[in-house]
């Protein structure tokens, strides 16, 4: 098949089972979508006919006959469960080097060299949750025109300010002082700006300000060799930030939220006839996953099968759409933090609606090398194409 195009949508955080060595993560047992429909009645009759059921055991998502795409699901190489290694690994950039992470908050001397950059002092410095560090901290950050520095299980550092103490665009700057300081002192693989607004505790909320300041991948990427070989890359959502803009053609910037992230998807697909356009879909991570809202998650899972017609729709017949996540981060687990997972795949076509499975992948990359496959016909990418199934 002659494919031009491909849309790959990373559902961010829907795992779909622990991963065999989930244990040495602390994750044993999780499994996101497995968990959820457990819990709350799902129903997802879109990626239902699309396999989603076919690929792993799914209460009241039954498998079906004649899935309309073909479906798996992939394992992990690299050593993390994070945004970044994940999405990397996804673009056939394997992290060998996991990034250390800091249960203990970060050292001394970052937050004093820190404050010899930026001139502020800092709050909190150590794992919080993204919305309880505001509530517990904002009030007092605003009185000592203090930042509110914090970070997960993941290898990042976050900082949080009113908007009125620091407007996004210096609170950036501020973030980017910060990366670089990080690599001499205390290795993140990115910076996250937290903007928030509110008069107070139970009215601060974090605002749509955010932006990911990242490391460069650890090699070249899928999205660089589209890019040498003059085929565009389009990011929508956090993207861009999470490659550091590397190998990116265009950004269409931060979503708002899931539909506003789908809608941008739809608008690529109408005005970029080649290429792949790459959305990340982060609410399902950031306001049901850390939160451990299991009915949230599970309503923005069902808001996203509703609008998946919408997309199919935008299609063409010779493009390709390949569903998948980055790591998992189970709402019915213990803590707050991402959760060592299989990532599910579904890789559609109108041109050939005979699915079959595409069986257990053993690297994200395989995705990566597919989307290489399928664009340019070549495969010089890390991992194994599944493009050859499509008939």
């Amino acid at each position: 098949m002659n494919t031009k195009r491909v849309v790959l949508i990373v559902l961010d955080s829907v795992g779909i089972g622990a991963l065999p060595d989930a244990s040495l993560f602390g994750d044993e047992g999780s499994n996101t979508l497995g968990h959820i429909a457990d819990r709350v009645h799902l129903h997802l009759p879109n990626l239902q006919k699309m396999g989603l059921g076919n690929i792993a055991q799914l209460r009241g998502i039954t498998p079906v006959e004649n899935p309309l795409a073909y479906f798996g699901k992939a394992a992990e190489q690299a050593k993390g469960k994070d945004t970044s290694t994940g999405h990397w690994e996804i673009a056939c950039a394997i992290n060998k080097h996991p990034f250390p992470v800091y249960p203990e908050g970060f050292p001394v001397e970052f937050v004093k060299a820190f404050y010899k950059q930026t001139g502020f002092e800092i709050l909190c410095n150590k794992p919080y949750s993204g919305t309880q560090v505001i509530e517990d901290y904002g009030t007092q950050s605003i009185k000592e025109n203090k930042l509110i520095v914090y970070t997960s299980a993941d290898p990042v550092l976050q900082i949080a300010a009113h908007e009125s103490m620091i407007e996004p665009s210096n609170l950036y700057e501020v973030c980017k002082k910060a990366l670089e300081l990080s690599k001499i002192y205390c290795p993140v693989a990115r910076v996250i700006a937290r903007p928030f607004l509110g008069s107070g505790p139970n009215v601060y909320a974090r605002t749509d300000n955010r932006k990911d300041f990242s490391v460069l991948p650890p090699s070249e990427t899928l999205l660089d060799i589209l890019n040498q070989n003059q085929t565009p890359v389009i990011a929508i959502g956090k993207t861009s930030d999470i490659f550091a803009r590397q190998g990116i053609t265009v950004s269409l910037g931060a979503n708002k939220n899931n539909t506003d992230g789908v809608q941008k998807t739809i608008s690529a697909i109408q005005n970029h006839s080649h290429g792949l356009i790459f959305t990340n879909l982060v609410d399902f991570d950031s306001k049901f996953g850390h939160r451990r809202d299991v009915e949230g998650y599970a309503k923005a899972l069902e808001e996203f099968d509703r609008q998946l017609p919408n997309i199919i729709q935008a299609l063409s017949t010779d493009d390709v759409l390949i569903l998948t996540a980055d790591h998992g981060c189970d709402p019915t687990y213990k803590g707050t933090d991402h959760t060592r997972e299989y990532i599910p795949i579904l890789m559609y076509t109108k041109a050939d609606t005979n699915g079959e499975s595409i069986g257990v992948r053993i690297t994200f990359a395989d995705i990566g090398s597919t989307i290489e496959h399928a664009l340019l016909g070549t495969q010089n990418c890390v991992g194994t194409s599944f493009y050859t199934y499509i008939k």
